[in-house]
């Protein structure tokens, strides 16, 4: 146990030559790190806590801020004057960028910025998108919340890139998947917050105005864009950390890893193109949903403002704790395929429930909370499975695109059929979204099991293989060494007998043609083959 922790602090720590002359080893010298606190040094546990915070606080203001047109929605659509479909462009103009940026994230993280200043520019542009938006509604100009949002955009998604790159370079083996899970928590606390005090900001500047209008709902959201102020504050002093850190253990800055390639695309196969289409289906009559949801329960189950803030945001609140343990639950039983099915058949249970019937709301939602968990931790680690490692950068990259893409177009209509149709066809409209995932999962299940695949692999048998594969795997390698070895062994030999020939023929003895110093070596080899 000693010396696995004596071997880590050399890891981490990097060459100790010259520490006791505090010279050439600059401050990554054992004795300068032991001088310092526990809470100042980056190996121990009370510093590392406290970049993990910063890391969760990092993404906590873009969490907060997107879904601020969901919280306001009755307020927006008032104070603004504009319809469902309008109101919904929002949205959509927060995933148009981010059907190009999520090729690129990595890229900028990797090759141009690095990940400190990358993820401070990626901060301000989300602070920047806060700010215009809201002056947009002060203003009065809706054109301009557009603008906003498209802003905002650019840089929420690539702050979430740049944040898992944090966790990456921090964290290592086990630690990361509760890294994660924590990061993922945190994100939807930032949702719940702002569902259920959003109205309240708006209701007191209200009162501090005395009357509605574009400045009150300006003034709201300036104020709400003060959690983007401290998640660009979070990323100052993370930057400050890891670049002390870099100095301290002579680590290298973070990398994502990534490597798109589009011509990847073409080398797909049926069952990846089949997971996008889950994805985009599903997550379309999710977000949308939870977009419009508020007025929905006001319209249709008289819910006050607070309840059906309240009841349209459990499914952020269920996330928050649930997504961890799924996670967990799908590591240690595999069968991806199972889960997701679970999964889809649930929410369309779900959304059928909120169109034809009037039972309590509550019950619907916190299924669909449930489900929405559970259908995270099943449906993208799957990629991983049917993609080989060189290509997963473009395989996740390309699954993002194409959920930002559905997620801006689904936007739009799902406002246009509120507007012109009413709640009842909306929720038929996210049914069948639905339902043409549960088709794709299906069509998955079966594609999966005539290709031989390992997509629903219970977790015993894939680790089963996976151990068999990497015995395999070890045991050419030791075949490759002992082959090498074994010739270079046998390697002098044939010098010795090459001098021997030579030495031979000056004393004038009759050498056959094939004893020639050359060919005699090459047939020596051509036999042990």
């Amino acid at each position: 146990m000693a010396a696995a922790m004596a071997e880590e602090e050399r890891a981490l720590l990097g060459p100790a030559g010259g520490g006791d002359d505090g010279g050439g080893g600059g401050g990554g010298s054992p004795g300068s790190l032991r001088a310092l606190p526990a809470v100042c040094d980056p190996r121990r546990l009370p510093h590392r806590l406290i970049v993990l915070a910063l890391m969760c606080f990092l993404g906590f203001g873009s969490y907060f801020c997107y879904d601020n047109p969901a919280a306001l929605q009755t307020q927006v659509q008032r104070d603004m004057k504009v319809n469902t479909a309008q109101f919904m462009a929002l949205y959509a103009w927060y995933s148009w960028p981010n059907v190009v940026l999520c090729f690129f994230g990595g890229f900028l993280i990797d090759r141009v910025f690095g990940i400190r200043l990358g993820t401070i520019i990626f901060s301000i542009f989300v602070c920047v998108g806060q700010v215009i938006f809201a002056l947009g509604a002060l203003l009065n100009t809706f054109w301009l919340m557009d603008m906003g949002r498209f802003i905002f955009g650019i840089g929420g998604e690539s702050l979430a890139v740049a944040q898992n790159t944090y966790a990456v370079s921090w964290f290592k083996g086990k630690e990361l998947n509760l890294v994660f899970g924590l990061q993922l928590s945190m994100a939807r606390i930032g949702s719940t917050v702002n569902m259920n005090i959003m109205g309240w900001i708006y209701s007191r500047v209200r009162d501090l105005l005395g009357y509605t209008g574009p400045s009150t709902l300006g003034l709201t959201l300036m104020i709400g864009g003060v959690t983007c102020l401290f998640s660009l504050t979070c990323a100052l002093i993370l930057a400050y950390l890891d670049k002390r850190a870099q100095k301290l253990l002579c680590k290298e800055q973070g990398k994502t890893g990534e490597v798109i390639k589009l011509t990847d695309v073409k080398d797909f196969s049926l069952s990846l193109w089949l997971i996008f289409v889950i994805c985009v289906c599903y997550y379309a009559a999710v977000f949308p949903f939870i977009g419009l949801g508020k007025v929905f329960f006001i319209e249709k189950f008289k819910f006050s403002s607070q309840e059906a803030s309240a009841i349209n945001s459990i499914v952020y609140i269920i996330s928050a704790p649930m997504s961890p343990v799924f996670g967990l639950l799908v590591d240690k039983v595999g069968k991806n395929i199972i889960w997701v099915l679970c999964a889809v058949i649930t929410t369309l249970a779900s959304h059928i429930m909120l169109a034809f019937t009037f039972w309590n709301p509550w019950i619907a939602m916190c299924l669909l909370g449930v489900a929405y968990s559970l259908l995270a931790c099943a449906l993208w680690p799957m990629v991983a499975f049917v993609v080989p490692e060189h290509q997963l950068g473009t395989a996740y990259g390309f699954m993002q695109s194409i959920q930002n893409l559905g997620l801006a177009i689904i936007a739009i209509a799902a406002g246009m059929i509120l507007d012109t149709r009413g709640y009842l066809f909306l929720e038929v409209f996210f049914s069948a979204c639905v339902c043409l995932s549960l088709i794709a999962v299906v069509m998955l299940y079966f594609v999966n099991h005539l290709t031989g695949g390992d997509l629903n692999w219970s977790a015993k048998k894939r680790e089963k293989l996976q151990k068999v594969a990497a015995n395999e795997v070890e045991e050419q390698e030791r075949l490759r060494r002992q082959n090498e070895d074994d010739l270079a062994k046998l390697q002098p030999k044939a010098d010795d007998f090459s001098l021997r020939n030579k030495y031979l023929s000056k004393l004038g003895a009759q050498l056959p043609d094939n004893y020639s110093s050359y060919l005699s070596t090459m047939v020596h080899r051509s036999v042990l083959k």
